[in-house]
C-alpha cells in the first residue's frame, strides 16, 4: 500500500509530531442501493474522494477515515442496505468531534454525501460547538445543493440532475470511480412530488428500481465539470477561512 500524507490513518505518531495538521475533513456516507448502475458505497466514496481532492489544495489539512454507514432506513426496501439509527449516527459524529477536539484540533470540515445524515450532523456539530466555543466546525451537508447554482443553466437534462442514483450522482461517480460504475444498466424514475413541501417518503413509494432521476443522461464529462466546480468552491471557502484564522464572527461581535 502506498502511503498517502493526506490520510490521517496513514500517519504514524512520528509523522504527526513532525508535521501536525491544523484542519481535518470528516467524510460521511452510507451503504445502500443506488440502482443497478452505481456501487452501494456511492455516498461514502464520493465524499471521501472529494475530501482528498480538497485536502490536496489546502495546506495542513488531512482527511479522517470516512464513516461508511449512515441513516438509511427509508431505503431499506432495496438491497443491500445497512443502516444506523439516527441516535447511533449522531453519537458517532459527536464522538469523532469530541476526540479530535481532545487531540487539539480546532478546525473541522464535515463533507457529507448522504441525505439521511443531515439531521445528525446538525445535532452533533451544534452540541460540540456549545460544549467547546473555540471549536470551529463547518460543513457541506448536501454537496448536490451547493453545486447546482454554480453550474451553467441547462447543464443537466432532466430534473436538474437530481435523484438518488440520478443524472448528477452517476455523472460524478463516472468522474471519481468509473471502474465501479455500470452505466449500461442505468435506470431511474423521476418522482412527481408536491412543490414547495418536504415529503417524508419511503423510497419504495417513489421508484421500483432503487434509483430516482434519469441516470441515462449521465456522462463522465458532466461529472468532471461537477467535480472541478465543487472542489474549487470548497477550496476557495476554506482558504478564505484560513486567511481569517477561521474567525467568522460579525465585526460587531469582535469589537465587544
Amino acid at each position: 500500500m502506498e502511503k498517502n500524507p493526506l490520510l490521517v490513518q496513514h500517519f504514524t505518531a512520528a509523522d504527526y509530531a513532525a508535521a501536525p495538521f491544523l484542519t481535518v475533513i470528516l467524510p460521511l456516507g452510507s451503504l445502500e442501493c443506488h440502482g443497478p448502475h452505481l456501487p452501494l458505497g456511492t455516498d461514502a466514496l464520493t465524499a471521501y474522494l472529494l475530501a482528498l481532492e480538497v485536502a490536496a489544495q489546502v495546506p495542513q489539512t488531512a482527511v479522517l477515515p470516512p464513516v461508511n454507514y449512515g441513516m438509511s432506513e427509508y431505503y431499506r426496501d432495496f438491497s443491500f442496505t445497512v443502516s444506523l439509527t439516527p441516535e447511533t449516527e449522531t453519537a458517532i459524529i459527536r464522538d469523532v468531534l469530541e476526540s479530535v477536539y481532545r487531540e487539539g484540533i480546532r478546525r473541522v470540515f464535515i463533507l457529507n454525501g448522504h441525505d439521511g445524515n443531515i439531521p445528525s450532523i446538525e445535532i452533533a456539530a451544534r452540541q460540540a460547538k456549545v460544549a467547546h466555543p473555540d471549536f470551529m466546525i463547518v460543513g457541506l451537508e448536501a454537496w448536490w445543493n451547493m453545486l447546482l447554482p454554480l453550474l451553467p443553466p441547462g447543464f443537466f437534462e432532466v430534473w436538474n440532475g437530481l435523484g438518488h442514483g440520478g443524472e448528477g450522482e452517476l455523472s460524478i461517480g463516472l468522474a471519481l470511480f468509473p471502474e465501479l460504475c455500470q452505466p449500461e444498466h442505468a435506470r431511474g424514475i423521476v418522482p412527481h412530488l408536491p412543490p414547495n413541501l418536504d415529503v417524508m417518503w419511503k423510497f419504495s413509494e417513489l421508484t421500483t428500481c432503487g434509483a430516482s432521476g434519469d441516470p441515462t443522461k449521465a456522462t463522465r464529462e458532466k461529472g468532471l465539470v461537477m467535480k472541478e466546480t465543487l472542489v474549487r468552491a470548497i477550496v476557495e471557502a476554506l482558504q478564505q477561512l484560513d486567511a481569517s484564522g477561521w474567525d467568522y464572527r460579525s465585526p460587531e461581535v469582535r469589537q465587544q
